[in-house]
């Protein structure tokens, strides 16, 4: 029994020590898309021309080099609207999750630490947002607002703060009764030099982690609003606004048009769905003494 415990800690600590080089690979190869975007996107990714509307990918019948995965219903080259498109969605997830993580540390710390009517008061807060369905509030709230990639991107800091909230509550909990933090207060530390200088440092490796989960959640969310009409406002090449448009051609054999954004949408929630599970793993303190 203890040799089989012990190579089962071996296990694991040997698959949280390994890099995740695909996963980083994908995130890296999109990252990349987004910022040399306009320069690597062979054609316009919002205009187009009737005369080359619905061309199969390059390796199909009546397919060109010229539009290598095809064209949409307006002619426009598909290529060009993924390159694009993953700017617009890396930017406006990594700005929500931004938002969402700055605000809900901040709530998180200051409940936390501070305790009394404040902790009170922010975690019925965070009680009633979480029992709001994420998605039907954010298309309640982009509904109300209206469709702008800025809006969006306060939409979905204001629907998941909540998590960074709960979670980093609950670390300062076990925080504030370890012994530097209860020196810092004999020594006349301020409550606010405190959360900054001693609590922060010892949660953001679970910030950096739920932050790294977050994105593809957030991504999805972004895709679905503008799939649904109420995000990123076309004729913007978001991956949801492209699944959009698509859709009615998968009946009628345009296959390209939802499979190559649905496929993006896929590899990049994937591979920071892995990322963030290695990071969590990295930064396990019980894995970290076990390896």
């Amino acid at each position: 029994m203890s040799a089989d415990a012990d190579l089962g800690t071996a296990e694991r600590g040997g698959s949280a020590a390994r890099l995740p080089v695909f996963a980083i690979a994908v995130l890296v190869l999109f990252v990349l898309m987004a910022l040399l975007g306009p320069w690597i996107a062979p054609h316009s990714a919002e205009l187009g021309s009737l005369s080359n509307r619905l061309k199969p990918p390059a390796w199909e019948e009546g397919g060109t080099a010229r539009f290598l995965l095809g064209t949409d219903h307006l002619g426009r080259d598909l290529l060009s609207r993924l390159i694009m498109g993953a700017r617009i969605s890396l930017t406006v997830g990594a700005a929500a999750v931004l938002a969402a993580g700055t605000l809900g540390t901040l709530l998180g710390l200051m409940a936390g630490y501070l305790g009394g009517w404040v902790d009170q008061l922010v975690m019925r807060v965070v009680d009633a947002w979480m029992a709001l369905p994420s998605l039907v509030f954010a298309i309640f709230l982009a509904a109300l607002v209206g469709p702008s990639e800025a809006n969006i991107v306060l939409i979905l800091g204001g629907v998941y703060w909540t998590r960074y909230t709960r979670i980093v509550r609950g670390e300062v909990l076990a925080l504030r009764e370890r012994d530097f933090v209860r020196l810092a207060v004999v020594t006349g530390c301020s409550p606010a030099r405190i959360m900054a200088r001693h609590l922060l440092p010892n949660v953001l490796n679970t910030v950096i982690v739920l932050a790294t989960l977050m994105l593809g959640v957030v991504i999805v969310t972004e895709a679905s609003l503008s799939f649904l009409g109420v995000g990123v406002p076309p004729p913007r090449p978001a991956w949801g606004l492209m699944l959009a448009d698509g859709k009615k051609g998968m009946l009628s054999g345009q296959w390209w048009l939802t499979v190559f954004p649905g496929l993006a949408i896929m590899l990049v929630v994937l591979a920071a769905s892995v990322l963030g599970d290695w990071l969590r793993d990295r930064f396990d303190p019980k894995l970290a003494r076990r390896r």
